[in-house]
């Protein structure tokens, strides 16, 4: 297994991270990786990161494809991958329609087929086997009845088969990524339940294929205090980050058998009851995607990872030195 650092948004404020990411490119960490929602966006730390190491590999979780054009994704991810000697590793994804609609102004519509369409085109712009053409729908190129004529990317990609992996959270969605891309970033993975939830899907997937998961560690001796942590996260996720009629994030839980349990939790939030949705995540929930504890407890319920589909594991939550080299310890002994 694989061990990267993920990052996430700024929040609030600005959050320069290069101490963690120097500590973990010290380490032996694989890979660090940065996330955007309507906040920070996902290029521009890399660029600073990259611009200060050397060896680790940097990650984008996700580059949400109604931020860019494909062909802007594709020019920028061709310039960082230059920049950094070939280390770059792009994530994109759908995102939600609450995002789409009402950052971006864009319809989200068809995901899996705009996603498909999306990767074609970058990979048409990297190859520059000919100037790039698109029938669409959703991308063509040229605008049909401009002005415009097919154009070659002027720069020579230094990898044309820059990695691509595919944030992915429905059956259909991972079953995209094991087709199309190499590799899927599940955001929420109960290790037990992977197998059950998206065998099929990955089943087809190339012997190489990378599922790197997010995991959020939190290293305490107070487990309660640490589940407390996981369960403020979720209940953002499950009540708030999505609309009543679609929320992807209460979907998969509702996969992993808390449906019931999910529809509650969102009804409370949205309802402004959010201590109640807060108690309304359940503990085995909470404890199934993450990682809480002593490092005894960490360390143990590793195996359930090491038994699964997770190939790369992107931690969450630990930034300092000394807990970055002993999760380094724990994951990879």
């Amino acid at each position: 297994m694989k061990l990267g650092l993920n990052l996430g948004y700024w929040q609030r404020h600005a959050d320069d991270a290069t101490e963690s990411v120097l500590a973990a490119e010290r380490l032996g960490y694989d890979s660090v990786w940065t996330a955007e929602a309507y906040g920070s966006d996902v290029f521009t730390p890399l660029a600073w990161y990259g611009a200060r190491t050397r060896r680790i590999k940097l990650g984008t979780s996700i580059a949400q494809i109604s931020a860019r054009p494909p062909v802007t994704t594709a020019m920028t991810a061709m310039t960082l991958d230059h920049l950094t000697g070939g280390r770059l590793l792009l994530g994109v994804g759908a995102s939600g329609p609450q995002v789409v609609e009402g950052w971006y102004g864009q319809p989200f519509a068809k995901p899996l087929a705009r996603t498909r369409e999306y990767i074609e085109i970058m990979r048409k712009v990297w190859r520059r086997e000919e100037p790039v053409t698109s029938e669409g729908p959703h991308y063509p190129l040229p605008l049909p009845g401009g002005l415009g004529k097919p154009l070659k990317l002027i720069t020579h990609p230094l990898r044309q088969d820059i990695p691509v992996y595919l944030g992915a959270e429905g059956p259909k969605n991972v079953e995209l990524a094991a087709e199309v891309a190499q590799g899927w970033l599940p955001l929420f993975a109960f290790p037990e339940k992977i197998e059950q939830m998206y065998g099929d899907a990955l089943s087809k997937a190339p012997a190489d294929f990378d599922v790197a998961a997010m995991v959020l560690v939190v290293i305490s001796d107070d487990v309660r205090a640490a589940l407390d942590g996981v369960k403020t996260m979720l209940t953002l996720y499950i009540g708030g980050m999505g609309a009543r009629q679609r929320n992807f994030h209460a979907d998969i839980i509702g996969r992993m058998g808390y449906a019931e349990a999910a529809e509650h939790i969102q009804s409370l939030y949205l309802a402004g009851r959010k201590d109640e949705a807060f108690r309304a995540i359940p503990d085995e929930l909470a404890d199934g995607i993450s990682l809480v504890g002593p490092p005894g407890r960490i360390k143990e319920r590793l195996e359930l990872w090491h038994r699964s589909p997770v190939t790369t594991l992107l931690v969450m939550g630990v930034r300092d030195e000394p807990s970055l080299k002993l999760v380094r310890d724990l994951v990879l002994g």
